[in-house]
């Protein structure tokens, strides 16, 4: 719920989100009665997301960053709590596929991908601990996982262990940092209809194949992961912490 004007509005970083889960949760953020930063590559792609947070009344900011280099990551965490006056709340939206065989895929590629993924979200996190460490606050965190961190698919080796490393990074994390009140939590999206996944989901045949393996037999969407994040940063999930949440119609339920 929004929070009245004697109180502190809530502040959360939202990486990642210029469209998709991150736009959606950003946007429900602010509803929620968060202030939110949101962050991308280009400060431009925000344009849309910011607008609609402030549509909301929320306070927003668009600051560029690029998982892959430190440098940026610790830069545009500082202009975030600058902007904001502190952050509360993190969620680990940003990261990019990779499709590729075992036997294919480049040192390149898998460099990429767990840089991007994995790494990148973990000092994320590590920024956030330290501010929220440092000031006293209780504070709560929510990655962006994947079924594919859960149970093994072919040709996903790099980006299914990325993802599988933010699912236990989230246990190891929640243990770590319960005596400071910071909570530590993941979802792990099934296929979710996106501007990412529009390409492979307009394949009839692909389509037909994926929707066969979910027992719910249709695709989540942006909103339904959006509306978990914000669940497990609220005050109903005060006690949840260390716990990664299958949002994926029953698919590993198998």
């Amino acid at each position: 719920m929004p929070t009245t004007g004697s109180e502190r509005r809530r502040t959360a970083l939202v990486t990642g989100a210029s469209y998709g889960i991150g736009a959606a949760t950003a946007i429900g953020l602010a509803e929620d009665g968060f202030d939110v930063a949101v962050t991308d590559l280009d400060t431009a792609a925000l344009a849309d997301t910011v607008a609609a947070i402030e549509a909301k009344g929320a306070r927003a900011a668009a600051v560029a960053l690029d998982l892959r280099v430190q440098g940026s990551v610790e830069a545009g965490f500082a202009a975030a709590a600058e902007a904001l006056g502190g952050i509360d709340a993190l969620v680990n939206n940003a990261g990019i596929p990779m499709t590729r065989a075992a036997t294919e895929i480049t040192r390149t590629e898998w460099d990429t991908s767990l840089t991007v993924n994995l790494a990148g979200t973990f000092f994320m996190c590590q920024q956030l601990g330290r501010h929220l460490i440092a000031a006293g606050r209780p504070g709560a965190i929510v990655s962006v996982a994947s079924t594919h961190g859960l149970v093994g698919f072919p040709n996903t080796i790099a980006y299914g262990v990325a993802k599988a490393g933010i699912a236990h990074m989230t246990r190891i994390l929640a243990i770590e940092w319960a005596p400071h009140a910071i909570r530590v939590n993941a979802i792990a999206p099934g296929t979710t209809e996106t501007e990412t996944r529009a390409p492979s989901l307009a394949v009839p045949e692909r389509r037909a194949l994926m929707l066969n393996r979910i027992p719910l037999r249709r695709f989540g969407d942006a909103a339904e992961m959006a509306a978990a994040v914000r669940y497990l940063l609220g005050p109903q999930a005060s006690y949840i912490t260390g716990q990664v949440l299958a949002l994926d119609g029953g698919l590993t339920a198998y």
